[in-house]
Order: C-alpha cells, then structure tokens, then sequence
C-alpha cells in the first residue's frame, strides 16, 4: 500500500532531539549462507517485535540495500532513552540477538560484516523538505506540516 501524496511542499514537525539509528550488514561470502542467513533473518524479527509494541519506542523504519552485498535498516525512535532500554531488555528480542549476531560474526571468518550507527540530532540540526510526496522518512516518523512559500533550509534549520 502507498501512501497518497501530499501535494505541496511539507517539512517534519520533529520536537526536539531526532534520534537516527542505522544498522546493516555485509554479506562477504554469498556461498557462506550458514553464516550470514541468520544475522540477516535477525532484524525482521525484531522490527515486528517494535512494530507490535509502539510504547518500546521506535517510530518508523526504512529498509534498504546499498549493492546485492550490503543491506540495512534507517530507524527512526522517540528518544536515545527508549533505543537503548530497548536494546538491554533481557525479555525482549535484541538482547539475546545481538549476542548470537556477534558470536556469528566472531566465528564466521570474515564471511559476514556487521555495523551500526547513532545519531542523536539536537534541535535545529536537522532540516526536511518533501515536495509533493506522501509522509517520508523522519516525516512519516514525526509528522509533516505545510511549508510556506519561500522559506529556506535556513530557517528550517533554526526552527
């Protein structure tokens, strides 16, 4: 299902800090699937298990390929705070993922690459514009309003 677009342009209407994390991996040896199928059958599972409970705290993601090697996932979450409790629940799927993915990775000989990144953006760190499309990305996230005529990613980023 797709979103309709809106027509115009719209910015995100982000209160304070946007808080990014991506996380991907690298499939070295295609031939290795014993190695690498498992950390890539990992984030599914734990993005049903956010998708299912929306008061752990992530927002919205977008996944996405980089080349027929490299996979990842752009997540945006409410706050720092709830990504990282998230991340250190013992009842909760990432915990005990997140080991068996690095001792995949440990064992797996080079085969498979993990990485992941944090940004925590403070307010008037980041700027948005959509023209002419559905929410989006940290618009879909937080929510999108209009953009008056001639405002500039100037003043979006002072906001």
């Amino acid at each position: 299902m797709s979103a309709k677009p809106q027509l115009g342009r719209t910015t995100a209407t982000v209160e304070g800090e946007a808080v990014l994390f991506l996380v991907g991996m690298r499939i070295n040896h295609f031939w290795a699937l014993h190695r690498w199928l498992p950390v890539f059958l990992a984030m599914p599972m734990m993005l049903r298990e956010l998708g299912k409970d929306r008061s752990l705290g992530l927002l919205h993601h977008v996944l996405g390929t980089a080349n027929p090697r490299t996979y990842f996932v752009i997540q945006y979450w409410e706050s720092k705070d709830k990504l990282l409790t998230y991340a250190a629940l013992p009842d909760k799927r990432h915990r005990p993922w997140w080991a068996r993915i690095n001792r995949y990775a440990r064992n797996s000989r080079g085969h498979v690459g993990i990485w992941h990144e944090t940004y925590v953006v403070p307010p008037g760190g980041y700027e948005s514009i959509y023209g002419d499309m559905p929410p989006y990305g940290l618009g879909l996230a937080h929510g999108v309003r209009p953009l008056g005529d001639g405002v500039q990613a100037r003043e979006r980023m002072t906001a």
